[in-house]
């Protein structure tokens, strides 16, 4: 029986993770199908946008009781492309990137155009815009940063978890940037932006570390995630993948500030912290 208050969609992913799901296992495939044969059963009409089930429990609503309590010790179901049609929820150390507290804010300077920042149109533009104007890839990452392209959509392949069939993926990019380090090496830097209600999720990162490996394989990988916080602060993130797993290598906190609300005594502890950074 599914937990009152849940929605359809929890209900719809509660009975196909039941259908599937054995204890040991850490991950469980279905078909996109099923989301139509799980809405019948539970006596609820056809959904109208299938997509639209998936989008809401990776990134709106959490997944329901009954699944959330069947992962692994440490670990989170989150859910993956898995070939044409296919799903997966697998095991992972985490699923939602969500903004540490207790982690130091750099106040810098806003460079945002006056003009941009009355008229971007949402939440998620205005933080493409205040990363692009204020070149806080480049801060964060020490790299020389160019915009490549914004809300880059393309496909990339995916072994199918069921049959073992190699088939497209769509995925979809906010930005993409590519660098330089001080040594010469190419990087292309996926970005991945939320503000608003929607958060973002470790899948976000997988797709843009195979889009990375696919779309740019001469280029080093180095995927960020961008969150608005309260006060309009900024979250990076960044990412390292390995043996599978996806970890969040580091995340630092901006906030943007005219200029003159700089003091003399931030500026100050700012260049103790540079003399105290490993060389």
């Amino acid at each position: 029986m599914s937990a009152a208050g849940e929605s359809l969609a929890q209900r719809i992913i509660a009975k196909i993770f039941a259908d599937h799901f054995e204890p040991g296992m850490d991950e469980v495939a279905f078909h996109r199908d099923e989301l139509i044969a799980a809405a019948e059963s539970l006596g609820e009409p056809r959904p109208k946008n299938l997509g639209d089930i998936i989008y809401s429990l990776r990134y709106r609503i959490s997944l329901p009781d009954s699944v959330r309590e069947s992962a692994p010790p440490n670990r989170e179901w989150a859910i993956f492309p898995g070939g044409n049609a296919v799903y997966v929820l697998r095991a992972v150390p985490f699923n939602l990137i969500e903004p540490r507290m207790g982690i130091r804010t750099i106040r810098l300077p806003d460079s945002t155009p006056g003009v941009i920042a009355r008229y971007a149109m949402s939440d998620e533009q205005a933080l493409l815009a205040r990363l692009r104007y204020n070149r806080l890839l480049d801060i964060f990452t020490g790299l020389a940063c160019y915009p490549l392209q914004s809300h880059l959509r393309t496909s990339v392949a995916v072994e199918n978890t069921i049959d073992g069939t190699t088939s497209r993926s769509q995925v979809e990019t906010d930005d993409l940037y590519v660098g330089l380090d001080q040594y010469g090496a190419h990087y292309v830097l996926p970005v991945q932006a939320k503000g608003g209600a929607d958060a973002l999720s470790v899948i976000q990162i997988w797709q843009d570390f195979r889009v990375a490996e696919q779309k740019f394989p001469e280029l080093l990988a180095w995927p960020i995630a961008a969150q608005f916080m309260a006060n309009n602060e900024i979250a990076l993130f960044e990412f390292e993948e390995s043996d599978g797993n996806i970890t969040i290598v580091r995340e630092q906190h901006y906030e943007l500030v005219p200029p003159d609300q700089l003091t003399a005594e931030e500026l100050k502890s700012y260049r103790q912290a540079a003399t105290r950074r490993p060389q």
